[in-house]
């Protein structure tokens, strides 16, 4: 069975999971790796630059975009999953919220599933059930990435209840708690100030265990820098992942993986103050 804590253990330390988007629209790096020898190369840079998970998303959730079919977001998987699996030398997950595309991918050899359908689907839980994987949910309000939600108790007061109807749904359904991570879904069903908002209240939300946040490169970032185009939100996006580290967050997930794992170190050494 997959644990979260166990890998986190084996760290030390929070874990840098990889972004790696085998689309051509993804809001970043869209098309960057759309062909089979430039996965496999990026799959080695993201390893080699110390990534402790790669994240697959073969389904493009940037606002704006419009969901592919679940048959296409399956022909893409079959095209790159394989040799993604292959030349990894880290777990696997895959970004999805379709039960089928889950079992595809638990069926080639991923490790976890993240899942940002923001729902509790009972067919989710058993392929979880089913093949002892780990499995990341995300919060959003029911929104889109292009949506907002109104939280009447606060955005924060909403994530962690959402949180804790997650994690009793899946113990009621078999899972251990170690399988589960959470995901508060910065940038889905929310305004850039309940962005902020959650990420200054990771110290709270982090009493769900692993708690993952996603800020890299996002709207938030751009809003705060001025900096419209993702791709030079870099150094914002270092900032923002160091500080909600230190707030609790065990997993960043981020597009700037050897910045991440450098900012890390420096956080680690000025905290414990010995090389």
């Amino acid at each position: 069975m997959f644990s979260f804590e166990d890998l986190i253990k084996c760290k030390n330390g929070p874990l840098v999971m990889g972004i790696l988007n085998v689309t051509p629209d993804s809001f970043s790096d869209g098309g960057e790796a759309f062909n089979v020898d430039n996965i496999v190369k990026k799959v080695n840079v993201l390893c080699s630059e110390g990534a402790d998970i790669i994240d697959v998303g073969a389904c493009s959730t940037a606002p704006g975009n419009d969901l592919v079919s679940e048959t296409e977001e399956i022909k893409r998987l079959k095209l790159f999953l394989p040799e993604i699996l292959k030349t990894s030398t880290v777990p696997v997950s895959v970004d999805t919220f379709r039960p089928a595309v889950a079992e595809y991918a638990l069926n080639t050899g991923v490790s976890m599933i993240n899942d940002e359908s923001g729902v509790f689907n009972a067919a989710m839980a058993e392929l979880v059930a089913s093949y002892g994987c780990g499995w990341i949910f995300m919060h959003n309000g029911g929104m889109s990435s292009s949506e907002v939600c109104e939280y009447s108790d606060g955005v924060t007061s909403a994530v962690c209840n959402f949180f804790k109807i997650m994690k009793n749904k899946a113990v009621g359904y078999g899972l251990s708690e170690q399988q589960l991570c959470y995901d508060c879904g910065i940038g889905f069903g929310k305004t850039r100030q309940d962005d902020l908002t959650l990420l200054n209240s990771c110290d709270v939300l982090s009493e769900f265990s692993p708690l993952l946040i996603g800020v890299s490169r996002k709207r938030i970032i751009g809003e705060i820098t001025g900096v419209k185009n993702p791709r030079e939100r870099v150094a914002g996006s270092i900032v923002a992942g160091v500080m909600v580290a230190d707030k609790g967050a065990k997993i960043l997930r981020v597009h700037d993986v050897k910045e991440t794992v450098e900012a890390l170190s420096v956080l680690s050494a000025l905290k414990k103050g010995v090389l």
